[in-house]
């Protein structure tokens, strides 16, 4: 049995054109441990923007039905040579009814029911993935409900995971007003995790505030640095989650982190002993990340993905979180969103310019058969 319907993917060549369209598409049966989903909603996330334009010229681009031609810049262009020529399909995550299963008995026991996944290839009329990346949610739960039960809720717990795996006791945690940052705002109210959150506007703030958030920094104060110092002081925040990534952020972050670790020591020229992490889960700026190193010689930078994390933790550890998200999806793990659109609707010039923007609480849902 085969299924036929739409897909989009986005392709960069080598002479910098980006074309981003809607392809026909037959789905083969899944085999084994796969299944086949009918794609009922699914986010546009920021990691799936990065993939779909980058740093493409979306307002100068040519835009038709169902297809966006656009220009990336030349050094964007070189970085990503690994990917020239190749018609990438994109959608991290989604809900869809199971319409089709191979013969393991994980696969099979997913058969007619409506899932949660991550299939990589949500943007679609239908998307295969691996049980093991799935789980069915419940039939009082909406797709609406479930399209984002997956990405945002389990980073947001693999924060507070990768916080005690680490030996650290509070996180501080930047662009914290997203949907995102008002799930961790809660998982650690619940958790009596101490939480540093840092926004970049007086709206910001109040949204964090009355979620009931204690710690909610307006980056674009004159006095931030000295708050953030004082509240990492307070809460003893040494491990920061930025998705930020360009630009001095992150470095700002480990320095308040020193001079808070560093209050009340004799002099060292090598900085407090105390640890001090930052990691970068995403880049709402492409620029470089800048460190002005002001803080010691112990501290580290790296890099977190959700999908390595859950790697490292182990079957229990994800089993506990997915868990813990389906009961609370509802509630503490809730999406809002500022529009619905088609799959030709997310490639109209309108919905990419809003969409694309990135601004806090303006996520889009993508329905295919809407």
């Amino acid at each position: 049995m085969t299924f036929t319907g739409k897909q989009l993917t986005t392709q960069l060549d080598a002479d910098g054109t980006l074309t981003v369209q809607l392809n026909d598409k037959t789905w083969e049966a899944p085999q084994g441990t796969q299944v086949l989903i009918r794609v009922e909603a699914t986010p546009i996330n920021p990691s799936d923007l990065g993939l779909l334009f980058a740093s493409a010229d979306m307002g100068n681009a040519a835009y038709s039905p169902g297809k966006v031609v656009a220009k990336m810049p030349d050094n964007a262009t070189r970085a990503m040579k690994a990917r020239h020529g190749l018609a990438m399909p994109a959608g991290n995550e989604a809900a869809g009814v199971v319409v089709a299963a191979g013969d393991d008995p994980a696969a099979q026991a997913l058969m007619g029911k409506r899932i949660a996944c991550v299939p990589g290839t949500a943007y679609a009329d239908y998307a295969l993935c691996d049980a093991s990346m799935a789980f069915a949610v419940d039939d009082g739960v909406s797709a609406e409900q479930a399209a984002s039960s997956f990405v945002n809720p389990m980073t947001a717990l693999g924060f507070t995971e990768t916080m005690k795996m680490e030996g650290f006791t509070g996180i501080v945690h930047a662009a914290a007003a997203s949907n995102l940052g008002q799930m961790l705002v809660k998982i650690c109210q619940q958790d009596g995790i101490p939480l540093v959150n840092i926004v970049r506007s007086a709206e910001q703030v109040k949204i964090l505030k009355d979620l009931g958030a204690t710690h909610v920094l307006n980056m674009t104060d004159a006095d931030f640095m000295a708050q953030l110092t004082d509240a990492i002081t307070e809460t003893k925040a040494m491990i920061g989650f930025d998705p930020i990534g360009g630009g001095t952020l992150a470095g700002q972050i480990l320095t308040a982190m020193e001079a808070a670790a560093s209050r009340g020591m004799a002099f060292s020229r090598y900085g407090s002993s105390s640890p001090k992490k930052v990691y970068i889960y995403g880049a709402l700026d492409l620029g470089p990340t800048i460190l002005n190193r002001a803080f010691g010689l112990t501290w580290d930078l790296g890099g977190w993905l959700l999908t390595p994390f859950m790697m490292k933790a182990g079957m229990e550890v994800v089993g506990r979180m997915r868990a813990r998200v389906m009961k609370d999806l509802t509630t503490t793990f809730a999406s809002h969103y500022k529009a619905q659109v088609s799959l030709e609707g997310m490639l109209t010039r309108e919905a990419i310019a809003e969409y694309n923007a990135r601004r806090t609480g303006e996520k889009y849902l993508v329905v295919p058969g809407g």
